[in-house]
Formats: C-alpha cells, structure tokens, sequence
C-alpha cells in the first residue's frame, strides 16, 4: 500500500445515497438481543443481520404469497459481495 493517496480528481458516488435509506422501526428486546448475540458470534454488526433478514423475509414472502419479488436496484443483475457475504 502507498502511504499517501491523491482522491483530488475523485467524484461522488452518485448511487450513495440510493443504497440505503435510514428509517426507525420499533423492535421488542428480544429481537434486538438476538441479533446482536448473532453479531456477537459471527462478527458481523447487527444491523446488517437484521436488514439482511428483512431482505430473506421479502423473498420468502414472495415465493409462498406469488407476488413479483422485485430484487433490490444494488443486487440486480449480480449479489452483492460484501466482506461480510465472503464470511457466511
């Protein structure tokens, strides 16, 4: 690696801010708990447990009530690869 990078040329990524999209959701405690003792054991934060669950319940949901699961605009086309995919 170098020790310094020049980013003065370097452009905004103009998908960042369609990526994700904050909201606030009510969660009982045990469901908190239980995604960050996931977490916990697979370092993995628990955030991304839960909207990776979110992202399995929306397919499942799919498949058994035959609705069109439209796939999420970043993984069309091709899965996301993050470090934490490589991990699972």
């Amino acid at each position: 690696m170098r020790d310094h990078y020049d980013f003065s040329d370097s452009k905004p990524n103009p998908y960042a801010s369609k990526l994700k999209k904050q909201v606030t959701i009510r969660l009982d405690e045990d469901t908190i708990d239980y995604f960050k003792q996931m977490s916990e054991r697979q370092g993995i934060p628990y955030r991304y447990q839960t909207d990776r669950t979110c992202l399995y319940a929306r397919i499942l949901s799919s498949v058994v009530n035959g609705c069109e699961f439209r796939q999420p605009k970043i993984l069309r086309g091709r899965m996301a690869k993050t470090k934490f995919d490589l991990e699972e």
